[in-house]
Order: C-alpha cells, then sequence, then structure tokens
C-alpha cells in the first residue's frame, strides 16, 4: 500500500526535526533531566512539525530506554506509539469535538493511571477550535493535573486560545522552514526514493510551499508523478505559477506601457487553461520583492536565487516608489475583486494593467501619488534651468553605443591611479554620499548608463563646483564621457536633491595604472 512520502519522512526523533531548534533542544533538554513540564501549547503555521515534535514528546515520555533526549524507537512502548496501538497516547482534533461534552469525557478519564504506558498524553491539534465552555472545562486540570497526565495542545491561531489557557502551558513558537532547510530535506528524500529533482526545482518548490515541511514534499511528490526530472520549467507548468521571468518581462511591459504584449500574457494564460487569479498572485508577490529591493536593498529578506535577485535589480530602476505603491494597491483590489466575481477575470486582469500603465487613467490617491512623484522630477530639472532629458522610452540604448557622433564629442581626462588615491584624501574633495540612488535614477533614463556607472565612483569639488566620475575602464570611460550620458547623469543628480546647477561640471577620469591593460581585456 502506498504511503504518502510526508508520512513515509515524517522525523522520528528530535535531530531530524528540520528548522526547529530553538524548540527541539529545549524539549530534548526536559526529557533528558527528566523535567517535561505537564502542559504544552505548539503554535505555528502548518506543516512546520507541531503534530510530529508533539509524537515525538510523548514517545520520549514513555520510552523504555531514552538517548539523549530522543526516544528510542526500539522498545515495546515506541513501537506501541508508532503503530496507534498505544491507548494511553490520545490524539483529538478539536475541530470535530468542539463541544464541553466531550472535554468533560476527557476530564473525568485523566483520573485513571494509563494501561500500559508511564504517562497518558493528550495531543489535542487545531486547539483553538474548541469552545469557550470547553476551554473552562479544562482549567482546572490543566493548572493541576494527575502526575501521569501529559497535555499538548497544537494551533496555527494562537491568539484565539484563552490567556488563561495559555498561562498554564509551557508556549513554544514554531517558526516558518527556511528555503535552504527545505531544499536540503526535499533532495535528500529524492535521491532516497530515485526521484530526479533539480536544484532550481528543489528552490521553486520549497519557495512555493511558503515555510511548511509538509507542503513542499506534497508537492514535489505531485511533480515527481510525471516521471520526468523535476526542474523549475516543469514545477512551473504543474503548479500554474509563472516564472521569475516571466514577472520580469511584465514589470517591463507596464514601465514602457507596451499593452499588446500584456493583452498577449493574459490572453495565454487563459488558452493554456491557467488561473488568471494565480498569476496575479504571483505579481502580487513580485511587487513585494520589487518593494523591498527598492527600500532598503536587502537580499535576506528576499527568497531569491543570485540569478533573480539580479534581474530584480535591473526591473526595479525602471519604478519609483510612488509608483510601486500604486501598482500594488491595484493589484490587491483586483486580487479581491476577482475572488468575489471570478466570472469576470479576464477583465478585471486586463484593465488592472492597462491602469498600471497609466496612472492618469485612475483617480485614486495611489494613481495621484505616482503622477506627482514623476511631476516632482521634473519640477526639481526646472527650479536648477535644467532642460527636461527625454522619456525613458524613447531611449534607444543599442543606437546610443552606436552614435558616431556621440563617440567624436566623448572626451575624459586620463590620471594615474596614485594621483587619484592621493587627491581623494584633501579636504577640499569629497565623495557623493547618495551615489547609488543617482544611478538608479539613471537607470531610468538608460539601463546601459546604470551598469557602466555600477563600477565607478563619484567625488565633489566644492571650489570648482566639478563632480569627478572616475572609472578604470575606458570603454566606459570614453561611453560616459558623451554629452548625452552627461545630461542624464547630471538630471539624475537633481532629482536625487545633489546640490547642483545648471554650471556644475560632470568630469570623466580614467584611473590607468603603470601597467597598461587592453580595453578588450578591461571590458571582459
Amino acid at each position: 500500500m502506498h504511503q504518502a512520502l510526508y508520512r513515509k519522512y515524517r522525523p522520528i526523533v528530535f535531530d531530524d526535526v528540520s528548522g526547529q531548534e530553538h524548540i527541539t533542544s529545549i524539549l530534548k533538554h526536559e526529557a533528558l533531566n527528566n523535567s517535561v513540564s505537564h502542559a504544552y501549547l505548539f503554535a505555528g503555521s502548518r506543516g512546520t512539525g507541531k503534530t510530529t515534535c508533539a509524537k515525538i514528546l510523548a514517545k520520549v515520555v514513555n520510552c523504555l530506554s531514552p538517548t539523549n533526549g530522543n526516544p528510542c524507537n526500539e522498545c515495546a512502548n515506541c513501537k506501541a506509539i508508532d503503530s496507534g496501538n498505544a491507548t494511553d497516547v490520545i490524539e483529538m482534533d478539536a475541530a470535530t469535538n468542539t463541544g464541553v461534552d466531550y472535554i468533560r469525557d476527557l476530564r473525568d478519564n485523566v483520573m485513571y493511571t494509563p494501561a500500559m504506558l508511564k504517562k497518558r498524553v493528550y495531543i489535542i491539534d487545531e486547539a483553538h477550535m474548541l469552545s469557550d465552555s470547553a476551554f473552562n472545562a479544562l482549567l482546572k486540570t490543566i493548572e493541576e493535573p494527575p502526575e501521569h497526565v501529559l497535555y499538548i495542545f497544537a494551533t496555527t491561531e494562537p491568539h484565539k486560545i484563552p490567556a488563561t489557557i495559555i498561562s498554564r502551558c509551557q508556549r513554544f513558537e514554531f517558526r516558518r522552514i527556511s528555503m535552504q532547510e527545505l531544499s536540503k530535506r526535499l533532495l535528500f528524500i529524492a535521491q532516497s526514493e530515485g526521484i530526479t529533482l533539480e536544484s532550481d526545482g528543489a528552490t521553486l518548490i520549497a519557495k512555493n510551499a511558503q515555510g511548511g515541511m509538509r507542503d513542499a514534499i506534497s508537492l514535489m511528490e505531485l511533480c515527481a508523478g510525471s516521471h520526468k526530472p523535476i526542474n523549475a520549467e516543469l514545477v512551473n507548468e504543474i503548479l500554474g505559477t509563472s516564472s521569475y521571468d516571466k514577472m520580469c518581462d511584465v514589470a517591463r511591459y507596464i514601465a514602457s506601457k507596451n499593452y499588446s504584449k500584456l493583452f498577449e500574457t493574459i490572453n495565454n494564460i487563459v488558452v493554456s487553461s491557467k488561473d488568471v487569479l494565480v498569476f496575479f498572485s504571483d505579481l502580487t508577490s513580485f511587487y513585494r520583492d520589487m518593494l523591498v529591493q527598492k527600500s532598503c536593498v536587502g537580499a535576506k529578506y528576499l527568497d531569491l536565487i543570485p540569478q533573480e535577485y539580479k534581474l530584480l535589480e535591473e526591473v526595479t530602476s525602471l519604478f519609483d516608489m510612488g509608483t510601486l505603491l500604486y501598482h500594488s494597491r491595484l493589484l490587491d483590489d483586483a486580487y479581491l475583486n476577482m475572488m468575489r466575481n471570478p466570472t469576470n477575470k479576464r477583465l478585471c486582469a486586463e484593465i488592472t494593467l492597462m491602469k498600471m500603465c497609466d496612472p492618469k487613467l485612475s483617480v485614486s490617491n495611489d494613481a495621484l501619488l505616482a503622477r506627482i512623484s514623476v511631476l516632482e522630477d521634473k519640477l526639481r530639472l526646472i527650479s536648477k534651468g535644467v532642460a527636461l532629458s527625454p522619456d525613458v522610452s524613447s531611449v534607444d540604448t543599442q543606437g546610443d553605443i552606436d552614435d558616431k557622433s556621440s563617440k567624436k564629442s566623448s572626451s575624459f581626462t586620463e590620471v594615474q591611479e596614485e594621483a587619484v588615491s592621493e587627491s581623494v584624501q584633501s579636504d577640499t574633495i569629497r565623495k557623493v554620499e547618495n551615489w547609488s540612488d543617482i544611478i538608479v535614477k539613471v537607470g531610468e533614463y538608460d539601463q546601459a548608463v546604470e551598469s557602466f556607472l555600477k563600477n565607478c565612483e563619484c567625488y565633489y569639488i566644492p571650489k570648482e563646483n566639478k563632480y569627478n566620475i572616475v572609472t578604470s575602464n575606458k570603454l566606459m570611460a570614453t561611453m560616459l564621457s558623451s554629452d548625452r550620458n552627461k545630461k542624464y547623469i547630471l538630471d539624475s543628480m537633481i532629482c536625487c536633491d545633489v546640490d547642483i546647477d545648471s554650471l556644475s561640471q560632470i568630469n570623466i577620469i580614467l584611473k590607468t595604472a603603470k601597467e597598461a591593460v587592453s580595453d578588450l581585456d578591461e571590458f571582459i
């Protein structure tokens, strides 16, 4: 008879529980020192190990020969509990036994000594489903139970448990399991079962599991049913989700107001019988990633692989914070509307994407915030007497690279590396502090220029009102010294509130070493 993998590979000792070392270490210590409490409350999201730890704890307190705080799993008591034949370990589902009568029977039975084990253990799952009268009936017996009784409550909603119950229990918070822990466990199970699981597939399954080990193993078993190597493409196909590349493409279509591509995207989802609601859920998660990247540039808050993080950095530079907030609100409202009225999912999705392309199509406060953000940048430029830069959507990056006239007008200064180091130490020169913000702003005009500037440093000389941008790559220096690209940098500085005016000069400095390096080698 087939057994589900999440049951087959359920941990049988505390050491096998993934991602909950802060809990299992305490439980092992208490079991080892014979100081187990009379009541526990295990709280946390689904699939994080609450019931598993409850069963292990039930075994270790009844084990005839425990080892380092873990059950031996070999004695008669451990085998009886594992097989479900131990009448002294009672698992009850509070969702189906919510009434006070059931709890009264439980309270009356606790007075009797165990039939075969050392302790009678009551594991009450989904404890928050018990009624108030049932909780009241439990109060006295939880506070002063017989020595042979152990209560373990498991719940996904601890806020619904009365404070009088919580105060009588040892409370443990089960954390969501990290993607790394989930991926590691999935690869181990796949190897044991002879399943071909690639690392990108394991990572994507772990991401969709949202911190739950049971969900992760179940999703892997679902994908394994195709009898194909499990990679990211197969996972997206089976789960009906969209790849990160696809989300990046959609964001680019929105930034460039490419209505045709957006309608084509929704049409492909509908034709392929995928759920538009799932697509919008993925898009909402992607916008959350962009908001995190825009506000704190912190990869530690994002469950992404390096390739995905690089894509995220590129796409995030196309939007300002106000626009991202406006788009996120539109996505949330559209998701709720599609949940309430599933017959009009396609229409709702298409209208929402059109509003995201053009804030003028909406009169909401978030839309006005996005439009005001653009106006503020333009006002900063006008107040400095600077002509507005071309719209980002009209910039032809490749054409700029191939523009011979720009190359002819390019000029930069070559300076030895030692001279640059000595000048930086001078009190008359200071580093531009918000240089990273300026680089991101330049990316709204031309992403190629943004990529060049990431390898440069910028210094300000107050006496001469000059901004020196230093690079060690001759090709980059040539590109950045064009009038057009200098203007992009100047406008971006103004938008980022740098103390600059139309008389400020921007110079490109090529830092050269004593031993010359060829342009091609340097660029590669």
